[in-house]
């Protein structure tokens, strides 16, 4: 059953099979999770978020139509759901909670604990933060979800250019914040 692939689940469940939906959920929650995560630095929001996803997947499932790809049409959905949440509810979307979560934003993969990864985690989180919101997504599309260039214009309506300029300027941006990050911290040590 695992050898389904994801358009044809979807398919399914829009024939009105929706108990595939849980084949669906196994395979995308941890992925929407860190979509979040790394959106909003929230981990409560973040699992809320992956749940509103997988609702509208029911409630708008009449509007896949199976041609373009389901990741695409999940993070479509996802983007919204993001977008609705930071329109309600702006302040609650902050908290960092790094430690924590790094087992659940790996897939699953036991963290090393060692005290010098966390911190690096840590960093990096506070670098992405400090990027536009529209840096962030496109390097969490791309970079932590794996989305092709030709899907993220897809999703973003933009041209497949567009979204490798915009990625590289987004890692170029990342890595001036985390270098500058990085030092800062560096001085207060000595």
């Amino acid at each position: 059953m695992n050898s389904l692939t994801d358009n044809s689940l979807m398919l399914q469940v829009k024939a009105g099979q929706v108990d595939k939906m849980g084949l669906l959920f196994e395979r995308y929650h941890r992925p929407l999770f860190a979509f979040f995560y790394h959106s909003n630095g929230n981990a409560t929001a973040s699992e809320d978020l992956v749940q509103n996803v997988f609702y509208r997947m029911l409630k708008y499932r009449h509007t896949f139509t199976g041609e373009g790809e389901f990741r695409t049409w999940m993070y479509h959905l996802a983007r919204n759901v993001l977008a609705d949440a930071a329109k309600k509810d702006k302040p609650s979307l902050h908290h960092k909670d790094v430690a924590d979560l790094a087992e659940k934003i790996a897939g699953g993969t036991p963290a090393d604990g060692s005290l010098q990864k966390s911190q690096d985690v840590e960093l990096l989180h506070r670098a992405m933060a400090r990027l536009s919101p529209d840096q962030r997504e496109v390097l969490v599309l791309s970079r932590f979800q794996e989305l092709k260039y030709e899907q993220i214009a897809q999703l973003l309506d933009t041209t497949v250019g567009a979204v490798k300029v915009r990625a590289h300027r987004a890692l170029c941006q990342l890595k001036d914040i985390y270098l500058k990050l990085e030092n800062g911290s560096k001085v207060r040590e000595l």
